[in-house]
């Protein structure tokens, strides 16, 4: 145990204590007079309503969380201004605590707090501080049952992506105080509220206060202090001492027992050293007691329970400062000279003589721990004529602010980026730590546990932005893929975005661009390190036309754009390449039950065991074309009947259709070989000169999309459809060798019976995967549906099987809420963004599609809920395998067919009558056999 003696003060906190119990803080009462209201700060680093107020000329910044207006106000007794909090946060709501509650003695900024419902995690920004140096932070909390629920909260409080401590109110009528001293390694800082919950977050008042650096030594970039006590001993009156009589604004609430102790005091000014560590106040210095028995000692003490109760872990260990300065002029025969005790051992290598009117420090270098109690005892020396004395006592625990937010240069751009374009999402806090709160959108990579996280991915699709593209875009030095798709973007590409040196995708397709391609990204599309998508923009390229490569040059530039000329120029082709084939072919009649050979398309030749139908045999079966059942990108599908009455569907490829013989021959090529009971299963074939036709098992209800739609789906239903979709997909990516990707998974290519037993088709997009020889599929062109593509696909043009993961999250997003992909109202936005808004607050009911019929079991929504989240994160590193999905959607079914069984129970008693038509999943596949990767929560219960 390390302790040190020194002529030394001491800085500034707050709450303390009454023989040793805890007493809350109180503020006097301010004026209603109108101040200075507290700028906005620093556009580089905070939001437009997440903006930080400038410091004051003191550098303090001062809130009252909860208060309205944008006007601050002065406090009489301080002389300090408060503003209120909109400047500092974008998130909750103001309230004002019960008017019970309201009492003379109760300060100003304890009359409202903001409250936080929504979110995990909220935050206050404050800006325009001084990377590397440190600083006080105080809040303060009063409930005053302001929600009249009568239920105090418990929360966490953290400072950046560091804990501070937890919350817990003891009643309405409680006031509550936390500070901490830390080094800031930004030039700003975070004071986030968690949710853990036990109730609504909730904060009346915050406190920013500049240190000097070589205050409390004990503070570092590696360790925090967090305030138990802090007391004026020997202060009589009950004054509170602060700003202005302590600069640095600690709060130094009165400790004296009048029963034993007697008070040593006196109007003169007591001083610091040059150097002094701590700094404490002369108007608290000016105060001390003695033993009123001067044979006898000081003692006090405090428990590891009143470090917990304070939110405090009592493992962290203490930080011990006292206090000490002469205030008589003594005689040359008396002598002060003391030592202490602390559980019985010596604390301090030196006996401590408090030199006259200058203040001294005895302080702990390295935290106390391991113990219950902590008794200390200040004790007379022989040599002593006089008892011993203390001026004030400072106690604190230890916290570790090791871990290691995103790289500064990443934050700051961001915030500015949120700022810039007055982000409604919930980003707050720090952008990728920790990975639970990560903002939505952005991909991170962590490199160690000592590095800074950095972006390396910005999905800001859908994000209704507006106006330019931002140059604080290039900032981002790590982003790999940005994609900015489906905005109201205008103005011309910045140029500088050609500097950032990882950056391989951009995506601006569905913006307001004009002008040109700028120089420095067109090199990088010509030396083939970015593929730039910039569909949907009328007004780009149309200045410089030699700006906008074509695919024959090197270019890697991706333009998704339907293009007449092209397209009539592809028809043509093909029609003359149809028309030569089927010249070759008279006389040559191809055998049933054979493939043209696939050199024709460049594909290997393929074999069909299914029956072959001629353009005529089609015309028949389905009377001549009558019944349209369906269409999609190959044709028109049509309702036909076999020889023997049985039920088929026929897709006819369209001769305007956008997919031709490649696609046709993939379809048919993996439907000979896939067979599986969640699958279409194919019947036959037609390859009659440039007619090409795929005939299907028929599916009397249509599209999932359709009932979704329209037709009302219970949410045992929609949870057995789900399943099945999912046990499909699995045996492409399992049970098919090589594996296959579907690559275009949504609502409309999965299709249900008179059973409602649903099975997955279109196989045109599929492509095989090796696991052998990569990790993904190379391909040049980008397949899909908006809405349902990866978008590390999109950003790396490398499909995997869990692209299909992606892809069928959303799908179980529209089964959960009835919502599509993409919505347009009240503003552009997904399924996944608008879902992961309503969990944020809990509102797993306002997620649920409200069209479906009957009860349901809530634990099942919540985990097809957190399944489908899972699905569609944004690293597919993160997403379960089709395995897992199954497994976890078995239990979901299990859970709801485990409730109906029990409302069966209650609400029929038995009754015969009554039975329930849907059909039951079959669940043979033995879920022991499944590896389950991940795990999923229990639904409310747990939150």
């Amino acid at each position: 145990m390390k302790i040190q003696t020194l002529y030394v003060c001491i800085e500034e906190k707050k709450v303390q204590e009454q023989r040793g119990t805890v007493v809350a803080m109180g503020q006097s009462k301010p004026s209603a007079a109108a101040a200075i209201l507290l700028c906005l700060a620093q556009a580089a680093i905070a939001g437009v309503m997440q903006a930080r107020a400038q410091p004051d000329s003191n550098g303090f910044i001062s809130i009252d969380c909860g208060f309205p207006g944008t006007t601050s106000y002065v406090d009489d007794t301080t002389t300090l201004p408060y503003a209120p909090d909109a400047a500092f946060t974008d998130a909750g709501e103001n309230y004002n605590i019960s008017a019970a509650y309201v009492t003379p003695r109760l300060g100003r900024r304890l009359h409202d707090v903001r409250s936080f419902l929504h979110g995990a995690r909220n935050c206050y920004t404050l800006g325009s501080l001084t990377a590397g140096e440190k600083y006080l932070l105080r809040a303060n909390f009063m409930y005053g049952n302001y929600d009249g629920l009568n239920r105090p909260p418990v929360f966490d409080l953290y400072v950046g992506v560091n804990f501070w401590t937890t919350v817990n109110i003891s009643g309405p009528d409680a006031a509550a105080s936390r500070e901490a001293i830390v080094v800031v390694p930004h030039n700003f800082v975070q004071v986030c509220l968690i949710n853990t919950g036990s109730g609504t977050p909730f904060i009346s008042g915050l406190d920013l206060r500049p240190l000097k650096s070589s205050l409390y030594p004990q503070v570092n970039a590696t360790q925090g202090l967090v305030m138990l006590y802090r007391n004026n001993i020997g202060q009589t009156d009950g004054t509170i001492v602060r700003y202005p009589d302590d600069p640095h604004d600690r709060i130094w609430l009165p400790w004296f027992d009048a029963t034993i102790w007697d008070v040593v005091s006196t109007t003169q000014r007591v001083q610091n050293y040059e150097k002094d560590l701590f700094e404490a106040p002369s108007k608290v210095m000016q105060t001390a007691i003695t033993p009123r028995n001067a044979s006898k000692n000081i003692k006090f003490f405090w428990n590891s329970s009143m470090i917990q109760a304070k939110g405090q872990s009592s493992s962290s260990g203490c930080i011990l400062i006292t206090h000490y300065s002469e205030l008589k002029l003594l005689a040359s025969s008396d002598v002060r000279e003391f030592y202490i005790d602390l559980n019985g051992e010596l604390w301090s290598d030196a006996h401590i003589r408090p030199t006259y009117l200058y203040s001294d420090a005895t302080y702990s270098t390295e935290p106390l721990r391991g113990y219950t109690r902590y008794s200390v005892s200040i004790n007379a020396t022989a040599n002593s004529t006089l008892p011993p004395i203390i001026n004030a006592v400072e106690i604190f625990s230890v916290i570790s602010t090791t871990n290691v937010g995103t790289d500064s240069q990443d934050v700051s751009a961001m915030m500015a980026i949120k700022a810039e374009y007055q982000v409604k999402k919930n980003w707050m806090g720090d952008p990728c730590v920790a990975e639970t709160y990560a903002w939505d959108g952005l991909t991170c990579t962590y490199a160690a546990i000592s590095s800074p996280p950095r972006i390396t991915g910005v999905n800001m699709s859908f994000s209704g932005l507006n106006g330019d593209v931002s140059s604080t875009f290039a900032k981002l030095k790590a982003v790999q893929f940005m994609d900015l798709s489906h905005n109201n973007l205008t103005g011309s590409i910045p140029d500088v975005l050609s500097q950032l040196p990882s950056l391989t995708v951009l995506n601006l397709t569905g913006n307001q661009l004009s002008g040109s391609i700028p120089p420095g990204l067109l090199k990088k599309i010509q030396d083939g390190s970015l593929n730039l998508i910039y569909a949907d923009n009328p007004n780009l390229c149309t200045n410089n036309g030699d700006s906008c490569p074509t695919a024959k040059g090197k270019s890697k530039l991706a333009i998704y754009i339907a293009v007449p000329v092209a397209l009539a120029v592809m028809i043509v082709l093909l029609f003359c390449l149809l028309m030569l084939k089927r010249r070759g072919s008279v006389n040559k009649p191809a055998k049933p039950g054979h493939l043209p050979t696939c050199d024709e398309h460049r594909h290997s030749s393929l074999q069909l065991e299914n029956r072959r139908f001629t353009y005529k045999d089609l015309a028949m079966i389905t009377n001549n074309f009558q019944r349209v059942i369906g269409r999609g990108g190959f044709g028109y599908v049509f309702e036909g009947f076999l020889e023997d009455d049985t039920q088929v569907a026929v897709k006819l490829r369209s001769q305007s259709s956008n997919q031709g013989a490649k696609e046709f021959l993939t379809e048919a090529q993996i439907l000979t070989r896939v067979h599986h009971k969640n699958l279409v299963s194919m019947i036959g074939y037609c390859k009659d000169g440039e007619y090409m036709a795929l005939v299907y098992e028929y599916m009397s209800e249509g599209t999932l999309q359709e009932h979704i739609a329209g037709k009302h789906l219970t949410w045992r239903q929609r949870l057995r459809i789900a399943l099945e979709s999912a046990q499909g997909l699995e045996y492409l990516h399992m049970g098919c060798n090589p594996p296959l990707i579907h690559r275009d998974v949504k609502t409309t290519n999965i299709l249900l019976n008179e059973k409602l037993d649903a099975k997955v088709a279109d196989f045109g997009l599929s492509r095989a995967f090796n696991h052998d020889i990569s990790a993904h599929v190379s391909t040049n062109t980008l397949v899909g549906t908006p809405g349902y593509v990866d978008p590390e696909y999109q950003a790396t043009m490398q499909p995997s099987t869990k692209s299909d993961v992606y892809s069928f999250g959303v799908v179980l997003l529209e089964l959960i809420t009835g919502k599509l992909p993409i919505m347009h109202n009240p503003q552009p936005t997904t399924v996944i963004q608008w879902t992961r808004q309503h969990l944020a607050r809990g509102d797993i009911e306002g997620v649920l599609d409200a069209r479906m019929r009957g009860n349901h079991d809530v634990n099942s929504v919540w985990k097809a809920t957190e399944i489908a989240l899972q699905c569609t994160a944004q690293a597919s590193a993160k997403r379960p395998t089709m395995t897992d999905v199954v497994a976890q959607l078995q239990e979901c079914l299990a859970l709801e067919e485990g409730h109906a069984e029990d409302a069966t129970e209650s609400l029929y008693n038995g009754d015969p009558s009554f039975s329930d038509n849907a059909h039951v999943a079959d669940q043979s596949v033995d879920i022991s056999q499944r590896s389950n990767g991940f795990e999923i929560g229990a639904g409310p219960a747990t939150r």
